[in-house]
């Protein structure tokens, strides 16, 4: 409001300035302008945080997508999901086979099997031998020793062939193939009795998964409105599908630097999609409701000066008009946010002309 109230202000002050009279003079200790006898009005740079909002375009993105790729090398032997199904976590996709796995892995339950049974049969040993040598003499030292050798061994052997095993049972697992988490199948690329894993399909996935059920409005943010991303900035989307109607979401992230490329920040807002009504993969028109941290500083857009040398503004320099180059930051109502070698409270002409040149004068 009272942003409002000092715009308002302005531009009854810039009305009175150019009609030459000098009554208002109220709103003029406000402001501080006035008409020099050389006819410029002038008014003063103002700092100010306001609210302001932009228009920009989005895309709704998944929550979570991934591309599933088998582990092994194989043949597919069956599919149970095809495009558009919802899947659970865990749920089977796929079986693959792969008769080398298999077989590898009943020898490596065999050869387990038999060093487990050499393992029992050397520590047997090796307790008899231990209990009679409590007799003197029963047993030989070095007997003792050679038993324990031998149980050591096999119990390493044993380990070994386990682990071995337990190897070669994760790679039968490997043959089928489960969701990752609870979504949709939005790509199929393999069929049955294709040869696939270690890129025999040239690198293809088997499936794409996504997660529906909750979205990501992705929004690419400029470098000049960047720092008036706030926690809670709002954003107000529209979209193809929904004509007429507006949706909103609170912001939930963002990427905190600035993409080298696009020189943009990266923000995202989160959507409940549970009555998966919005569709991924869709562009959103995006208005977002943005306010500085810091306080900038603001001119009326008619003191603005676009030329072939640059962007400036005229500044009153005891008298004089001296240009100052700015950059140009965001626009509300009539005014803008500019960047320069400027303060607040310096007096610029109101109606920026090229035709004033540096030097003429332009105050008391």
């Amino acid at each position: 409001m009272q942003n409002n109230y000092l715009f308002i202000l302005l531009s009854f002050v810039i009305i009175l300035q150019s009609c030459a009279e000098s009554k208002g003079s109220d709103i003029g200790a406000v402001l501080e302008t006035e008409v020099p006898k050389a006819g410029h009005a002038l008014v003063k740079v103002v700092s100010d945080r306001p609210q302001f909002s932009i228009t920009l375009p989005g895309e709704i993105k998944p929550y979570e997508q991934v591309n599933i790729y088998p582990k092994i090398k194989g043949f597919v032997k069956r599919i149970y999901a095809d495009r558009g199904s919802y899947v659970k976590k865990g749920q089977l996709l796929a079986e693959l086979e792969a008769p080398e796995v298999s077989a590898q892995y009943a020898a490596r339950n065999s050869t387990t099997s038999s060093a487990y049974q050499k393992f029992l049969f050397s520590k047997q040993s090796y307790n008899r031998l231990k209990e009679a040598s409590l007799k003197n003499g029963a047993v030989a030292g070095i007997e003792i020793e050679r038993a324990y050798a031998q149980y050591l061994g096999d119990s390493s052997a044993y380990s070994s062939m386990r682990s071995e095993a337990t190897a070669s049972g994760q790679m039968q697992k490997y043959l089928r193939i489960t969701a990752p988490f609870s979504g949709v199948i939005t790509g199929r690329f393999i069929s049955e009795g294709a040869l696939v894993g270690d890129n025999a399909s040239n690198g293809e996935p088997l499936f794409q998964l996504t997660k529906e059920d909750k979205l990501r409005l992705v929004v690419a943010i400029p470098e000049k409105q960047a720092q008036a991303v706030q926690e809670k900035t709002k954003a107000n989307y529209k979209l193809i599908d929904y004509p007429g109607e507006t949706f909103t979401a609170t912001l939930s992230r963002n990427s905190r630097a600035l993409d080298t490329k696009t020189k943009s920040l990266m923000a995202e807002f989160d959507i409940d999609n549970s009555d998966n009504n919005i569709r991924s993969g869709q562009y959103a028109k995006v208005n977002l409701e943005l306010q500085k941290k810091h306080a900038t500083l603001w001119v009326p857009v008619s003191s603005i000066v676009h030329a072939q040398s640059g962007i400036f503004v005229v500044k009153n320099e005891n008298g004089s008009a001296k240009r100052i180059p700015v950059q140009l930051g965001v626009a509300k109502d009539d005014l803008v946010e500019i960047y320069g070698n400027l303060n607040e409270g310096d007096e610029i002409l109101v109606k920026g002309s090229e035709e004033v040149k540096e030097g003429t004068k332009i105050g008391s």
